[in-house]
């Protein structure tokens, strides 16, 4: 087995302007070769700790190498921040593209618009695995109907807070958002170089609950036609929800403006906070820091009491690329690296939740920082629209912009998301 490599030194300065310069692709065809022999390419992302993750990925590609004679795997880790880049370049360049890659899920529609990924359909419906993939996840990787690869894991945010200052204080865990929101304005009165709940202006990911719990929408349409929808009256009542916590009382918009969703964590994980919301894989974090021992995680309340506000699934999935001259192979790894076992383990060695239901109510079982989690998880939760053009909203900051003017006061709500929608339909519009 060929050992995994990392990019080093200049070559990978060099690497990278190469692939920072591609020009966008216009569509890729297959190749029309499926050799059952050779060198598989695979390229996955470089985490923070990477080596947990490279035991379980070598243990897979073990087992394929022994079921598939005079075949071996070179494995590539990329960094996830230029992921974008490299992943497109090679769309435009078979000879060095891999068979194998890790990809976002908001990736998905825009790798599938630039012809890049294969049409796995077929393969995952003969799956014996995939039924009890979570409907979500296999969103994740659903285009007009076709399937672009297979779930990796998912990743959810729920609420964490502390439990030594919410007992000192005689608080009581919130069980509906207003609840939240008083609760907060409770904790900084009380403790005013504290938060009460860590929020940030360019956290989309912990503003997006607010606007979902309140009926509120992204955008509407499917396929290849999309309206934006966050200037309707269901999303700016979640919106002022959300930025309500901007304040003095709670979060001062001078600092919390442009606070992300890592900065929120921190702030928690640090005692800075009394609340914050955070997701299953902040967990290792939050260990790690001063609030050790001393919080717990609940999922995040939705409008009315038993209620739990939908929240965003993140994660990543695996897909076989168009181009690749091994597409059987390819395909047998694209599910061995995602399949369950490998998942269970890649919880163990990561913290990162499974997309299998059946393996996510087992780790729930071993680890009970986890349950509510996956409590959020069975709630029922939401995803980006299926549009290339997200790539480009999301780029452009379109929704922190939007609640950064707004906590700034220089704007409303309905001017700042009525500017959102505009420059949302105009991403929409030009993806076709």
């Amino acid at each position: 087995m060929k050992l995994s490599v990392r990019f080093a030194g200049a070559a990978a300065v060099a690497a990278l302007l190469a692939t920072a310069c591609a020009p966008a692709t216009s569509g890729t065809s297959g190749s029309g070769e499926d050799e059952r022999t050779g060198t598989l390419r695979v390229w996955l992302f470089q985490e923070v700790n990477n080596k947990p993750k490279e035991e379980v990925v070598d243990r897979v590609l073990a087992g394929f190498e022994k079921a598939h004679e005079d075949t071996e795997v070179s494995v590539e880790y990329i960094p996830v921040e230029t992921r974008a880049q490299r992943i497109k370049a090679a769309f435009n360049d078979p000879k060095s593209a891999p068979d194998v890659v890790e990809y976002g899920n908001t990736d998905t529609a825009g790798y599938v618009k630039d012809g890049g990924l294969a049409d796995v359909t077929a393969d995952f419906s003969a799956w014996d695995e995939a039924d009890d993939t979570d409907p979500t996840a296999r969103r994740s990787v659903t285009v007009d109907g076709k399937v672009y690869g297979v779930p990796y894991f998912v990743g959810v945010r729920a609420l964490y807070y502390r439990t030594d200052v919410f007992r000192e204080l005689g608080l009581d865990v919130p069980k509906t958002q207003d609840e939240l929101i008083a609760t907060a304005r409770k904790i900084r009165a009380a403790r005013p170089g504290m938060y009460g709940l860590a929020v940030g202006g360019a956290y989309t990911y912990g503003a997006l609950p607010f606007v979902w719990a309140n009926g509120g929408e992204l955008a509407t349409g499917k396929g290849g036609s999309y309206a934006a929808a966050v200037d309707s009256p269901a999303a700016r009542k979640g919106i002022a929800a959300y930025t309500s916590l901007f304040g003095d009382d709670n979060c001062p918009a001078a600092t919390c403006a442009g606070m992300g969703g890592n900065d929120t964590v921190t702030a928690f994980a640090s005692g800075k906070a009394g609340m914050a919301i955070g997701g299953d894989f902040s967990h290792q974090a939050v260990e790690a820091g001063k609030v050790k021992g001393s919080y717990a995680v609940v999922p995040l309340p939705g409008v009315e009491a038993g209620e739990i506000a939908p929240a965003f699934a993140g994660g990543n999935n695996i897909g076989v690329l168009k181009s690749t001259s091994h597409r059987t192979l390819a395909v047998d790894l694209m599910k061995r690296l995602a399949a369950k076992k490998a998942q269970e383990e890649l919880f163990g060695a990561m913290g990162y939740l499974p997309t299998f239901t059946d393996v996510r109510q087992d780790v729930a079982k071993k680890e009970p920082f986890v349950k509510p989690f996956v409590r959020t998880l069975a709630a029922g939760t939401r995803f980006v629209p299926a549009s290339p053009a997200w790539a480009q909203i999301d780029s452009s900051l379109v929704l922190p912009t939007m609640f950064q003017e707004i906590v700034s006061g220089k704007k409303d709500v309905a001017g700042a998301s009525a500017d959102a929608a505009r420059k949302m339909n105009d991403a929409f519009g030009s993806a076709g």
